[in-house]
């Protein structure tokens, strides 16, 4: 039998990645459907039960892995259990107003919110962690900014749901760096849930003694249930692919990726929910666009740079 060539395995466990990344990506630009699917439970208890379920299965999952052992040593550790707490309440932020704006007609704010999170966290990046950037980069959020202001006008406010999501998302990814050495996907969320499980509660609590009808669950046939139990698959599903393909890919492949998310989001929002798109939305968001090759652009070429033969060779440690 001939030889395996050595690009092989490297190749295909880039493969799985890819695929393993554009599933996450789908599932999450696709998820508007689940939630306008769970009506008539509204947002306050669609966030609770995506809580409450995901912590059930990625409680299973920790049984099936066995990875009690590992959970239970990350909750011994205080700084780690602060800083999933303040990853938490930022997720639970993002899910609350994620949830918010499509279910009542504002998917594609939403979806510029996702479109300009990159963006967003190079703002940060600059200003929480005092990076430097390249004049490209510079320039990418320089139109951005522009977007932002002609879909402000287009609106006759300032996207509050876009900003609210990008900033949340962006703050999140910040604060989970700090333990992504220490903390694995399941993990993480187990804990973020276990955290978040007092707030799910209390929101039950009010769903049920308010007066629209109450909690939703079981009151509205064996359909309705199994698509609200779902909720907490949909939530871990996608996050536990997106930490498998990052171990796999390169960070200029995952970055041109996750611009599926938004783009299914935009297809949803205008075509499946007949929401309006003004001259100034397209607009808005074509610069958006603009600003995104400009920046995938000069990442990849930053890339090719960092990989190209100065001199001596230097030895490289791969990226993991």
């Amino acid at each position: 039998m001939p030889a395996r060539p050595a690009s092989a395995e490297p190749r295909s466990e880039a493969a799985v990645g890819v695929v393993q990344a554009l599933a996450a990506y789908g599932l999450w630009g696709l998820m508007p459907l689940l939630f306008v699917a769970m009506a008539p439970a509204g947002a306050t208890e669609i966030v609770a039960w995506r809580i409450l379920f995901a912590l059930v299965f990625c409680a299973v999952l920790t049984a099936v892995l066995r990875a009690w052992g590992r959970l239970v040593a990350l909750l011994r550790q205080p700084r780690v259990m602060g800083v999933m707490a303040l990853a938490a309440f930022l997720i639970v932020v993002n899910w609350t107003v994620y949830v918010v704006a499509t279910t009542t007609g504002h998917t594609v704010e939403a979806a510029l919110g996702y479109f300009i999170n990159p963006l967003v966290t190079i703002f940060l990046g600059v200003v929480l962690l005092g990076e430097r950037l390249r004049a490209a980069q510079w320039a990418a959020v320089g139109i951005s900014v522009v977007a932002v202001v002609i879909v402000a006008v287009g609106y006759g406010r300032m996207p509050w749901i876009s900003l609210a999501l990008a900033f949340s998302f962006g703050l999140y990814g910040l604060v989970k760096k700090r333990v992504s050495g220490v903390v694995d996907a399941v993990s993480g969320l187990t804990i973020e849930t276990m955290w978040l499980t007092p707030v799910a509660v209390i929101g039950l609590v009010v769903v049920a003694t308010g007066s629209r009808g109450g909690i939703t669950l079981t009151a509205n046939g064996w359909v309705h249930a199994l698509i609200t139990i779902a909720a907490g698959p949909a939530t871990a599903v996608p996050l536990l692919l997106f930490a498998s393909s990052a171990r796999r890919l390169s960070l200029s492949t995952l970055g041109l990726t996750q611009y599926l998310t938004p783009v299914l989001q935009l297809v949803v929002g205008v075509w499946l929910q007949h929401e309006p798109m003004s001259p100034e939305r397209w607009v808005g968001f074509a610069l958006v666009w603009v600003a995104l090759v400009v920046l995938s652009t000069d990442g990849l070429l930053a890339g090719r740079r960092a990989l190209r033969p100065v001199g001596d060779p230097v030895r490289v440690d791969p990226v993991i």
